[in-house]
């Protein structure tokens, strides 16, 4: 079995992201469909004090642009908000100097396109997260296709017998193109753990750096553990 999966890379995504990458023979980053506006391809939440804090990228956007075409709009001090945002409310986290020096250096830097700022800070939390999942990007594969039909396409180019969707997966899903090719489809069962958090009351669904403040090398231990189908 060859399992394959496929999604946006966000912007400092959550534990689940990296739990469906590792939960994969071969993940396909969806860096070619069109950019959704105030979602998860340019924000993500972390933890404070008061709640929950939205850190977005601010973007150059026209209807239509693909997530790879998408510039950043540097012409304000987001990055310094972000960076005093998460110093602010994780620096008396446990392991918040351990991972903070290469986070900040990678914020600081001067980004022109929102998919290079994204990638690299996946590809440094999946290296802290141990996560080695074979990744491919749609683009490289010139699909034209839409919809099911897009999904299907890429699993067939990826020589994958079976695609792990989200859960969600089931509300739009044309389930009977995948049967006909012989693939099968899996729905995710992600199940968030309860884990160390500065604070009373336990926020779900944060920025993988929540997890890597609180918990550090134990971090590996609480994503291999979760089960997601």
């Amino acid at each position: 079995m060859t399992v394959v999966s496929i999604r946006q890379p966000g912007y400092l995504p959550s534990m689940g992201f990296f739990k469906k990458i590792q939960s994969c023979d071969i993940f396909v980053f969806l860096d070619d469909v069109q950019f959704t506006k105030n979602d998860w391809d340019n924000r993500n939440k972390i933890k404070t004090s008061e709640g929950i804090m939205w850190l977005t990228v601010p973007v150059v956007y026209k209807f239509g642009q693909k997530l790879n075409e998408i510039k950043i709009a540097n012409n304000g001090n987001w990055k310094d908000k972000h960076r005093k945002a998460i110093k602010l409310n994780y620096q008396k986290s446990r392991f918040f100097e351990n991972y903070w020096t290469e986070i900040d250096d990678i914020l600081a830097k001067e980004w022109d396109t929102l998919i290079d700022l994204n990638f690299i800070l996946i590809d440094y939390f999946s290296s802290k997260m141990g996560i080695n999942t074979k990744t491919i990007r749609s683009s490289e594969l010139n699909i034209k296709s839409t919809g099911s039909e897009r999904l299907l396409e890429i699993c067939k180019r990826v020589s994958s017998d079976t695609y792990l969707s989200g859960e969600l997966g089931k509300n739009y899903l044309d389930e009977e193109i995948f049967k006909q090719s012989k693939i099968k489809i899996i729905y995710e069962k992600f199940q968030h753990p309860i884990y160390t958090q500065l604070g009373n009351i336990f926020q779900s669904n944060m920025s993988i750096i929540d997890l890597l403040f609180n918990e550090g090398e134990k971090s590996k231990t609480i994503l291999e553990n979760l089960k997601t189908y």
